[in-house]
C-alpha cells in the first residue's frame, strides 16, 4: 500500500519536470522569435538595412548572450532553433532556385569548390601545426572553414578520434563569428568590388562558412547573386561527406581506426533544400506561393541565426587562448584570397 501510495508523487514530479522541460523549449523558440522580429524592424533602417535581417538577429543574439542572462531551461528552446529551424528555412529556400540554372552554370563551379576545400584545409592544417595547435581542433576550424560551418564540425567530430569534447563547441564559435564577420564584410565591400552580380554570389558562395551566411550576404546582389552563391555553396556541402573521409583516414591513421561512410551524419535537409528547388523547377509552385514561401524561410533562418548569436560563449575564446583564434582568422583571410584567385583563373 505504502509502495501504492509512492507512484502519484512520482508521476507527479516526472510531469513537473516535463512541463519545465517544454516551457524551456517554448521560451528559447520564443526568444529567437522576438529577437527576429526586432531584426526584421531595425532591417527596414537606412544604415542597418546594408547588413540585412539574418546578420542582425545573429548580432542580436550575441549582444543579448553578452549583456543579459539567458535562462539555462531556455536553452533547449534555443538550440531548437538554431539547428532544427534554421535548417527548415534552408530547405524553404530551395525555392527560390531553378535547376536549369545551375545546370547553365557549368561544370567550373565544382572545379572551383574543389580547389578551395583543398586548399583551405591544407594551409588551415600546415598553420595549425606551426602555431602548435591541437591536432583535432585544427581540423574542426578546418572543416568548418572550408566547407560549411557548424554542419561540418558535427559530422568530423564523431569520426575524428580522440578529438577533445571541449573542440568542437569552440570551433563552431570561432567559426560562427568569424562567418558573421566575413558576411558584414562582403556587405560593406560590395559597392566597390566593381563586378556582376553572379561573380558577387559565386565569390560569396565559394568563400564563407555558413549557408546561412552565403544567403545573408549575397542578399546585396540581388537573385542572379543569391542564386549563383547558394549553387556554389551547395557544392562545397555536397563534398562534405568524401572530405570528411579523407581527413578522417589521415587523423585515424596513426591509431590504427577505420572510418566508414555510414560512421558520418549527412546533412539530410540539403536533399529537402534540393527537393524544393526541383518542385520549383517544374512549376509546381505559383507566384504568391513562391512569395510566401521565401518570406518564411528568411524569418526562419532569422530565428536560427539570433539562436547561434544566443549560443555563442566568449569564455571558450579566452579559455582557449588566441592561436586558435587566430588560426580561423587566417584561415577565413586565405579563403577569400583563393576564392578571388580562382574566379581570375577560371
Amino acid at each position: 500500500m505504502i509502495s501504492g501510495q509512492r507512484l502519484p508523487y512520482k508521476a507527479e514530479r516526472v510531469s513537473a519536470e516535463q512541463k519545465e522541460k517544454m516551457l524551456g523549449l517554448y521560451q528559447g523558440i520564443l526568444l529567437t522569435f522576438i529577437l527576429a522580429m526586432l531584426a526584421d524592424s531595425l532591417a527596414n533602417l537606412p544604415f542597418f538595412s546594408i547588413l540585412g535581417v539574418m546578420i542582425i538577429a545573429i548580432m542580436l543574439g550575441m549582444t543579448w548572450k553578452a549583456s543579459m542572462n539567458v535562462p539555462v531551461h531556455a536553452a533547449a528552446g534555443i538550440t531548437f532553433s538554431s539547428k532544427y529551424i534554421l535548417r527548415a528555412g534552408i530547405v524553404l529556400l530551395g525555392v527560390r532556385l531553378n535547376l536549369v540554372n545551375i545546370m547553365e552554370m557549368g561544370v567550373s563551379i565544382l572545379i572551383i569548390d574543389a580547389f578551395v576545400i583543398a586548399g583551405t584545409l591544407g594551409f588551415i592544417i600546415y598553420i595549425g601545426k606551426l602555431l602548435h595547435i591541437d591536432k583535432g581542433l585544427t581540423l574542426l576550424i578546418g572543416v568548418g572553414t572550408a566547407i560549411c560551418g557548424a554542419a561540418a564540425i558535427v559530422a568530423a567530430t564523431p569520426v575524428l578520434k580522440g578529438t577533445s569534447k571541449e573542440n568542437a563547441p569552440l570551433a563552431v564559435a570561432c567559426i560562427a563569428i568569424l562567418g558573421t564577420v566575413g558576411a558584414i564584410g562582403y556587405i560593406v565591400v560590395y559597392p566597390f568590388l566593381g563586378i556582376d552580380n553572379e561573380t558577387y554570389g559565386i565569390l560569396v558562395g565559394s568563400t564563407l562558412h555558413e549557408l546561412a551566411h552565403v544567403v545573408a550576404a549575397a542578399v546585396p546582389g540581388g537573385d542572379a547573386g543569391s542564386e549563383s552563391a547558394v549553387v556554389v555553396k551547395l557544392g562545397r556541402v555536397l563534398m562534405l561527406v568524401p572530405a570528411v573521409l579523407v581527413l578522417s583516414a589521415i587523423y585515424n591513421r596513426s591509431t590504427g581506426e577505420k572510418t566508414s561512410i555510414k560512421d558520418i551524419p549527412f546533412p539530410w535537409f540539403i536533399l529537402g533544400f534540393l527537393g524544393m528547388s526541383v518542385l520549383n523547377t517544374i512549376g509546381v509552385f505559383s507566384i504568391g506561393i513562391q512569395d510566401f514561401l521565401t518570406s518564411s524561410s528568411v524569418y526562419l533562418m532569422a530565428m536560427g541565426m539570433a539562436g547561434l548569436g544566443l549560443s555563442m560563449n566568449i569564455q571558450d575564446f579566452q579559455k582557449a587562448g588566441l592561436r586558435p583564434v587566430l588560426l580561423g582568422v587566417l584561415g577565413s583571410i586565405f579563403i577569400v584570397l583563393l576564392g578571388i584567385a580562382l574566379l581570375i583563373l577560371v
